[in-house]
């Protein structure tokens, strides 16, 4: 048995690791990490956020391994060996079933063999064609269902699940970190240290936080919403996601319906609708990019104006700046739009971009974030109050030569 490996990492420094997870990491399924972007398009509005799902999962082990130990520091008794070996593993496994570009293509717009990220990975952990799965059998034999188990929260006693997947886990911790230092988004603070530290197991066997360390929480939730506002639903983000999806399914239906030609890759992802774990683990941003940016020569109009923006990042399409209004009173400006941008001369279906952005601040429900004293944290902080709830938002995008008579007819409406 080899002595494992240190790992250089700019967010975390040293992270060390094992001779069993250095398997793990040495696999073609898991290297293929290394070409998925963790912000997909945000690379477009934010030019150094091209750090990718390896990096990202990396992390989210180290900061496992980390509590892990700590917690083992405070209840010798309450976690076992094999559970101590496990949870840093599902950690490092979390996000081995991301599409290309993340969740972006994360939809059966893209995928003709739709499933979520969650289930593609379950897969590549299973099947026996997957060097992943052979790996993973051959040293961790029967737990392998001990380790399913703790991913998708099946496992007794709670916190095992909760350290990987809730509102105060490993992977938020460290992707809210990294994405903050590699877009530069100076939003606020997370403590990691202070966090980890303050975590404990209740007696019911959930994760909590100490009651005299609310302050250091708050941190955290009010950058997660900051960096939600002002990077994960930053207009060129959304607009670029627009462009891709969109270019994807046109290119499925020229394929489908007009013998458009197609790369092995591409035609896996578009038009295979018996996509094997193996051949899905060989789809990476790589060939997206190159087959997109070639589209961009063709002579549909409507797949290479999209490739086009892509590949020259040149007549983007602009947002409409709407007056404060509500959810209800922007989608109710979808069809007067429509018949705008028609009658200027613009096919409505692909020349108006209609976004949608949600998500939760926070919200207790049964995986918020208890205190050590058996309370939510909503009722110890007025400023998590503040923040909790859904936050929405709708984006239009129009032509340039028709922005300003947009937000004009935009304006009307929503002040009648």
């Amino acid at each position: 048995m080899g002595e494992g490996r240190i790992i250089r990492d700019a967010l975390h420094g040293d992270i060390e690791i094992s001779e069993d997870v250095r398997r793990i990491i040495d696999t073609r399924t898991f290297q293929r990490l290394r070409y998925i972007q963790q912000l997909a398009t945000s690379h477009y509005a934010f030019p150094s956020a091209t750090h990718t799902r390896f990096s990202h999962s990396l992390g989210a082990h180290h900061l496992a391994t980390r509590l892990i130990g700590h917690l083992r520091e405070l209840y010798p008794d309450a976690i076992s060996d094999e559970d101590a070996r496990l949870v840093p593993i599902a950690a490092l496994l979390h996000d081995v079933g991301h599409p290309p570009f993340s969740h972006m293509f994360e939809t059966p717009k893209v995928f003709a063999t739709f499933r979520g990220h969650e289930e593609w990975g379950r897969l590549l952990m299973q099947d026996e064609e997957c060097d992943l799965s052979r790996v993973l059998t051959e040293f961790l034999g029967d737990s392998v269902d001990r380790l399913l188990a703790i991913m998708d929260g099946s496992v007794e006693p709670r916190f095992l699940s909760e350290i990987i997947s809730s509102q105060l886990d490993v992977d938020r911790l460290d992707y809210l970190k990294r994405d903050q230092f590699v877009t530069g988004a100076d939003v606020g603070s997370i403590d990691l240290d202070r966090i980890l530290r303050s975590l404990r197991i209740s007696d019911d066997g959930r994760l909590v936080v100490r009651q005299d360390r609310v302050g250091v929480v708050e941190g955290y939730l009010v950058t997660r919403w900051h960096m939600y506002q002002l990077v994960y639903f930053h207009k060129l983000n959304l607009l670029t996601q627009a462009y891709y999806v969109r270019s994807l399914a046109r290119a499925r239906h020229l394929h489908e319906h007009e013998d458009l030609p197609l790369s092995l890759r591409m035609r896996d992802m578009l038009s295979n609708r018996e996509l094997t774990p193996l051949r899905y683990s060989q789809l990476t941003d790589a060939f997206v990019i190159a087959d997109v940016f070639a589209w961009a020569d063709l002579a549909d109009p409507i797949l290479s104006g999209y490739a086009t923006r892509l590949a020259s990042r040149d007549g983007f399409h602009k947002r409409v700046r709407l007056p404060e209004h509500t959810p209800e009173q922007a989608e109710e400006l979808l069809d007067p739009l429509s018949v705008l941008v028609s009658e200027a001369g613009f096919d409505a279906q692909h020349d108006l971009i209609h976004a949608r952005m949600r998500k939760e601040g926070y919200l207790p429900y049964v995986g918020g974030i208890q205190l050590d004293d058996g309370s939510d944290i909503l009722t110890s902080s007025p400023m998590i109050k503040s923040i909790s709830g859904e936050f929405s938002n709708t984006m239009f995008f129009v032509p340039e030569s028709i922005r300003a008579e947009a937000e004009q007819l935009a304006a009307q409406l929503i002040e009648q």
